[in-house]
């Protein structure tokens, strides 16, 4: 659903793979979670990174790009200077136009804690309520590394600053990557376990906090490996999709009950259990 899948040439849309994600989703009766409708990064045609553009045609390519997209598919969930706010506002017409009760959510990476980033989005976020633009919640995509998660604390506290702005908060992309899958052991796993049992029970702890994604279920899907060379064995399942401790470490964390599974000798245990 980027921007390159859906409109590879201007003007020229194109939605199969897209369809076949919306249609799994209503055979299943589950939520589907769409990508960004603007981003600089991974997503943009080459017709729009290359092209001779003013500053008026690529607004009017943008804007004809985010209501065809919405009109689509209706319950379109996201966006990402001055071009911010016109997608904003673009995007805001045409889900008024459908008449659907559908969320406009500002997704981003590096927001989970309670740092510069974060700070400049709660700015980014007042300025588009101060200009009267619509915005609905906040995604944190939360791909973080073992052993460099934000702690629980510090979690939450950055949720709670979304909520104090009238918004709720998702997490949106949940993995946790070792930096080389080659030097995984049991107390790494233990710390991967920790790691997602934190970024769960924060958002558990925090009334607005509406829901989290994990980005893939196992290691054979997962993104991490072509995007960052020698890291991965990020997700709850491994390729063979049999639990990690992580896995029973999210379903702790969602009951709030404390994490067994995050301690080196019970995580190895379970995880030599779950290769069976």
């Amino acid at each position: 659903m980027k921007f390159f899948a859906t409109e590879p040439e201007q003007g020229l849309f194109n939605f199969t793979g897209g369809q076949v994600d919306v249609g799994i989703a209503k055979d299943h009766g589950k939520y589907l979670r769409c990508h960004n409708l603007v981003w600089l990064s991974q997503q943009l045609s080459d017709c729009v990174t290359y092209g001779n553009w003013t500053a008026d045609s690529l607004t009017a390519v943008m804007e004809n790009h985010i209501k065809t997209l919405i009109t689509l598919w209706q319950d379109y969930d996201t966006i990402g200077p001055e071009y911010f706010f016109l997608a904003y506002r673009f995007a805001q017409e045409a889900v008024e136009a459908t008449g659907k009760d559908i969320k406009l959510y500002y997704n981003d990476y590096g927001i989970e804690d309670t740092g510069n980033k974060t700070q400049a989005v709660y700015g980014l976020i007042r300025e588009l309520q101060s200009r009267g633009i619509r915005i609905d919640g906040v995604g944190l995509e939360s791909h973080f590394q073992v052993g460099g998660t934000p702690s629980v604390e510090v979690q939450v506290t950055a949720k709670q600053g979304y909520v104090s702005l009238g918004l709720e908060v998702a997490v949106t992309e949940l993995d946790v990557r070792f930096p080389e899958v080659n030097a995984t052991n049991a107390t790494g796993f233990a710390m991967q376990a920790q790691n997602y049992y934190d970024s769960v029970s924060s958002c558990v702890q925090v009334d607005g906090c509406v829901g989290i994604t994990v980005w893939d279920f196992d290691d054979q899907y997962s993104w991490i490996p072509g995007t960052f060379p020698g890291q991965g064995v990020a997700d709850l399942y491994n390729a063979d999709f049999t639990r990690k401790p992580a896995y029973y470490a999210v379903g702790e964390a969602l009951q709030g009950i404390p994490c067994s599974v995050c301690s080196a000798s019970i995580s190895h245990l379970a995880h030599c259990i779950c290769q069976r």
